[in-house]
């Protein structure tokens, strides 16, 4: 199949089908005419990576899922352990986002909002933005 039917099959747009043949993620067949031709195991491949980035996988990391789904001796061992590193990782993310959202919410509520020129919130980014020598 083209890559618009892969387009609608996989959810995926084809320029993202593209950037994920360039990073190796698949591997189309190519007809005589030099057009990619998708075949039902591509798809499946897709939707697995576009459901990998849906839970913010990295390229990388998809790729090492792939082979272990590819695998048929993996061990699930080893699936169960780069899941568990993603999610100190998301941990670790969800951390810095809730004190970044704490220190913008403390900005916002120290700031009058009124015709002054002084404002709490372009103070705190400016004292963020100092090096202290």
């Amino acid at each position: 199949m083209n890559i618009s039917t892969a387009e609608k099959l996989s959810g995926l747009s084809s320029k993202t089908i593209r950037d994920y043949e360039a990073a190796g993620l698949i591997r189309p067949q190519r007809q005589c005419n030099g057009y990619r031709d998708y075949s039902d195991a591509d798809i499946a491949t897709l939707s697995f990576i576009r459901h990998a980035r849906e839970v913010d996988f990295s390229l990388a990391q998809i790729a090492e899922l792939l082979a272990l789904r590819n695998d048929p001796l993996r061990a699930s061992a080893d699936v169960k352990s780069l899941v568990g590193e993603h999610i100190q990782r998301l941990n670790k993310k969800i951390s810095d986002l809730n004190n970044m959202k704490d220190t913008l919410e403390s900005w916002y509520n120290r700031c009058k909002g009124n015709d002054s020129p002084n404002c709490a919130i372009i103070d705190g980014l400016d004292k963020r933005g100092c090096v202290k020598s």
